[in-house]
């Protein structure tokens, strides 16, 4: 049975950095393209919008409202990815999570609270 585990939030100030993990039990990791996701702002239930996606030979893209503050990486032999944030804003307050690109009912975890507030 895959696990996925995030970890790595917290609270930090405007301007500070945070770095979450999450690793991927059962032996696929290194066959899928993964991401970080996170609980759109305002939007209705527990909408997620991808913020960030890592392919299996290490290419990656970035939306632009986290391009050059968010460095996602991953090491498949840890069967674990990460996402290294800097300069955070109170905008990026909010439930990060991480799963396959596209986004698959197993490969959900329980996502890490992000908060950014003076």
């Amino acid at each position: 049975q895959v696990k996925v585990v995030e970890s790595g939030g917290g609270s930090v100030q405007p301007g500070g950095s945070l770095s979450l993990s999450c690793t991927v039990s059962g032996s696929i990791f290194r066959f899928l393209t993964m991401g970080w996701y996170r609980q759109a702002p305002g939007a209705p239930g527990e909408q997620r919008e991808l913020v960030t996606t890592i392919l299996t030979n290490g290419s990656t893209t970035y939306k632009d409202f986290v391009r050059g503050r968010f460095t996602i990486s991953r090491d498949n032999d840890k069967d674990t990815m990460y996402l290294r944030m800097n300069n955070l804003e109170p905008e990026d307050t909010t439930i990060y999570y991480c799963s396959s690109v596209p986004g698959s009912a197993a490969l959900w975890g329980q996502g890490t609270q992000v908060t950014v507030s003076s």
